[in-house]
């Protein structure tokens, strides 16, 4: 193996831990676990990510990519209104770590948005394909943007995972999904 392909594996490997530790362990978890996780010593750790921040902006880009990654798998669903509020509902379940990360980066001085600029596009494009196709299919209110979307993933993302009920935070949601349902 290549020099070059193994320092891109031992990133993936880096960025793939750091995620399962932060995840497990919260964001205050240390290099040194991340490292353990990966099979990679500290070094190699900091080679690719020389600050917290820019494991934390690496890690963020990455939960991004997979949110894309997501909408463009449901795009050609067979029923497109399940697609998009299934598209919505694993959203904003897996929102609070990613919500942690923003957090953070923001504390730290790092804006998110040179984190999510590279992605932007992709998913922006992403799901309005999922929202034009739930409008098409009647499932959606014709007058819902994609930005109004976005916005309701944001509204949600930091209300609804703070329900410790499940049956409450499932009918929250529910309710949250009437209203982009049409009338």
């Amino acid at each position: 193996m290549s020099p070059r392909a193994d320092a891109a594996r031992n990133r993936a490997k880096v960025l793939d831990a750091a995620q399962q530790v932060f995840t497990a362990d919260g964001l205050g978890a240390s290099t040194e676990q991340i490292a353990r996780r990966a099979g990679v010593g500290v070094g190699t750790v900091f080679r690719h990510f020389p600050t917290k921040e820019a494991l934390l902006s690496a890690v963020l880009a990455a939960r991004l990519e997979t949110l894309a990654d997501d909408a463009e798998r449901l795009a050609d669903a067979a029923d497109p209104g399940a697609a998009l509020f299934d598209f919505l509902t694993r959203t904003v379940e897996a929102s609070s770590l990613k919500i942690a990360y923003a957090d953070a980066l923001e504390r730290a001085g790092v804006g998110t948005d040179q984190v999510v600029a590279p992605v932007r596009e992709r998913v922006t494009k992403a799901v309005g394909t999922l929202l034009d196709r739930a409008q098409r299919a009647g499932a959606v209110r014709d007058d819902v943007a994609v930005g109004q979307v976005f916005a309701f993933i944001h509204g949600a993302s930091r209300a609804v995972p703070r329900i410790a009920d499940d049956a409450l935070r499932s009918a929250t949601l529910r309710m949250m999904f009437d209203g982009l349902r049409p009338r």
